[in-house]
């Protein structure tokens, strides 16, 4: 039965269609970046505790990441070190909050209409595709050669923490635009990860993947939206790609595509519900109104009723982004970037391994190629695509925007956990990912802020 078919009453709506555009679409986007800017401090002092703790102990700091930790039921056993379950199994929530992102963004943000998605979509895929392409021209004819998918990626919540110091010295419309490419970049990793850092296929264990994706597309055509069902289906699949060979994190993304994004309710029977609750309070005076809750049965049924309706109306996936951003920002990726970001600086000759192909792919891909893809692509999708920039964007804006993009801390150090098996190439990789996170950071701020001048 479809949900907005329950009885609607045809009083006047109490919010007019102006105010219901400008919140939907002013007010969401603030909220999700504020949201990320605050997750991007904890993964910050996170980074710099695991290259101290490294520096330090590095005994210690391997110790405690590789030690092996163990399920078993029954005859089913899975034994990993502790860093590899951080890797694969509470990074698959990171990717399911990503795969929220992205749907949400599909469904009524900047990629959900062809014309709006083609600017954000032609930068990221220039600020993918340049990179890897100086990866790969530095790297050609090496084993190094699996990591030119490392300077693909984009960090969205260190990128907008840079904007965020910026504050309203910069138009609304540049944290849109890096908010929008970088959810599409998003995307392309999550792709690449899939398609091409993947070993041999368990097909036995992808036909299964396939058979509970199945059950959470019935169990969405079916208006299911208890949370419980597609956490349990979730976990079946996480266990079914991993056994197939393709990385268990995709599982995430994969689950976050079919969580249900419309509530009981649709916006308008929620304020026509709402107005004739309130309909109901009936008080005068202060000392009347002030306690009618305590005294009136119809008051206390009216406000219980407009809860129930405010609860209702909300989307599964608007529920679970909320509920699961606090554990992925504030514990799950500052565990990621402690067990990951552990470089120790004593066993590096920085001269050559600033000079190795790895190091200098990365540190090119993400200071050099980052940018010129993505302003590049930019500059050819407004004047041969005849997009639109957004609103109080200059070119200058551009170019400090796609020098953010070439922070790719949280994505690149990931995809170098996929690409190399030699520990020293691994550490070279994070090497570059840093110094170019850091360079691309603060080249892009004075940028930004000579433009606001």
């Amino acid at each position: 039965m479809n949900p907005n078919t329950d009885e609607k009453d045809t009083s006047t709506p109490v919010t007019s269609p102006g105010v219901l555009k400008a919140v939907k679409y002013t007010q969401p986007v603030k909220k999700f970046i504020a949201k990320i800017v605050s997750g991007s401090f904890p993964l910050f002092f996170a980074a710099i505790l695991a290259i101290a703790w490294a520096n330090i102990s590095r005994h210690t700091y391997h110790d405690v990441w590789y030690t092996h930790i163990s399920i078993s039921l029954g005859k089913f056993s899975i034994s990993k070190p502790l860093a590899h379950w951080i890797d694969e199994a509470l990074m698959a929530l990171f990717f399911f909050t990503v795969g929220l992102e992205i749907k949400r963004e599909v469904i009524v943000g900047e990629l959900a209409s062809f014309k709006k998605a083609l600017l954000p979509v032609t930068a990221a895929a220039g600020g993918m595709l340049i990179p890897a392409l100086i990866y790969v021209a530095i790297n050609l004819n090496s084993d190094s050669l699996s990591g030119w998918g490392i300077p693909m990626a984009t960090d969205i919540a260190f990128s907008l923490a840079v904007l965020s110091i910026l504050g309203k010295r910069i138009p609304f419309g540049i944290y849109v635009f890096l908010s929008a490419f970088a959810i599409a970049d998003d995307l392309g990793a999550v792709l690449v990860i899939a398609l091409f850092y993947t070993k041999a296929i368990a097909w036995k264990y992808l036909l299964l993947s396939l058979l509970f994706l199945f059950l959470m597309a019935i169990c969405n055509l079916l208006w299911i939206r208890v949370t419980l069902v597609y956490a349990v289906l979730g976990i079946g699949l996480w266990f079914a790609i991993l056994g197939s060979g393709i990385h268990a994190t995709v599982a995430g993304v994969l689950t976050a595509m079919f969580i249900p994004a419309r509530g009981k309710y649709d916006t308008q029977t929620f304020i026509n519900k709402v107005q004739r609750y309130i309909h109901e309070f009936n008080c005068q005076g202060e000392y009347e109104c002030g306690y009618t809750i305590l005294l009136n049965k119809n008051h206390q049924n009216a406000v219980h009723h407009i809860d129930m309706a405010c609860e209702e109306v909300k989307t599964p996936l608007q529920k679970l982004e909320w509920n699961l951003n606090p554990w992925v920002a504030y514990l799950i990726l500052p565990l990621f970037a402690l067990a990951n970001s552990g470089i120790v600086f004593r066993d590096l000759n920085f001269g050559e391994s600033l000079s190795h192909p790895v190091t200098l792919g990365v540190l090119l891909g993400l200071i050099v190629g980052k940018p010129v893809g993505i302003s590049l692509f930019t500059f050819l999708s407004v004047k041969l695509l005849k997009t639109e920039l957004y609103t109080g964007i200059t070119w200058q804006h551009i170019l400090g925007a796609s020098m953010l993009g070439g922070i790719g801390f949280t994505m690149s150090i990931f995809i170098t956990g996929l690409s190399f098996e030699n520990a020293a190439y691994t550490e070279l990789s994070k090497l570059g990912i840093i110094f170019a996170s850091l360079v691309s950071g603060g080249v892009g701020f004075f940028i930004l802020r000579s433009a606001s001048k």
